[in-house]
């Protein structure tokens, strides 16, 4: 029995595509592990967008992103921020609250848009490289996901919390079901 303990230690491969160590995923409590999982997600997506031709695809995959998005920064309006309020930095939180701002006006005028219309890839690619600035605003060390780890809420409850609240949301919103099972 001993041996099996040595074998969870091992590398995981899941996260080693990207090039980023994964290895703080497993020890992350569930609240913080659930918002990872969505940023990786998304970010796939937007590297897949950018292999797309076919304007169809480009639509039904865009459709895809900005229902996740809507959904992970409503529960992390609703939910996680609000509950970090005093355990992270108060310009963390109101920053994020506002990079969520900007990135819910562009969703709003790509969704206005077909593909194939002037800027319509454009405003996908910008729309991209500020979630990914923004996720490493809350992943980098200090970041908001840092400080909440530090604090005294319990993130396990919390994760329960905001995996009900999203598939509530992806139920409602158009997810059809289809919010990912995460363990």
């Amino acid at each position: 029995m001993a041996a099996t303990g040595q074998t969870t230690h091992a590398k995981s491969t899941k996260g080693a595509r990207s090039g980023r160590t994964r290895r703080t995923g497993r020890r992350d409590p569930l609240a913080i592990s659930l918002l990872k999982a969505d940023h990786r997600e998304v970010e796939g997506w937007f590297d897949e967008y950018e292999q797309l031709e076919a304007d169809a695809e480009k639509l039904a995959l865009f459709n895809k992103i900005a229902l996740a998005l809507k959904v992970h920064t409503a529960i992390e309006e609703e939910i996680f921020y609000p509950a970090e309020r005093g355990e992270v930095e108060d310009d963390l939180l109101d920053e994020a609250y506002v990079e969520h701002d900007g990135a819910k006006k562009l969703i709003a005028e790509i969704e206005a848009m077909q593909p194939g219309d002037e800027f319509y890839d454009a405003k996908v690619k910008v729309l991209g490289e500020y979630i990914k600035h923004h996720v490493k605003e809350e992943e980098q060390p200090g970041g908001v996901f840092a400080q909440a780890k530090k604090g005294d809420d319990d993130l396990e409850a919390m994760g329960q919390q905001l995996k009900a609240r999203k598939a509530a949301l992806m139920a409602e919103m158009g997810g059809k079901g289809k919010a990912p099972a995460r363990h």
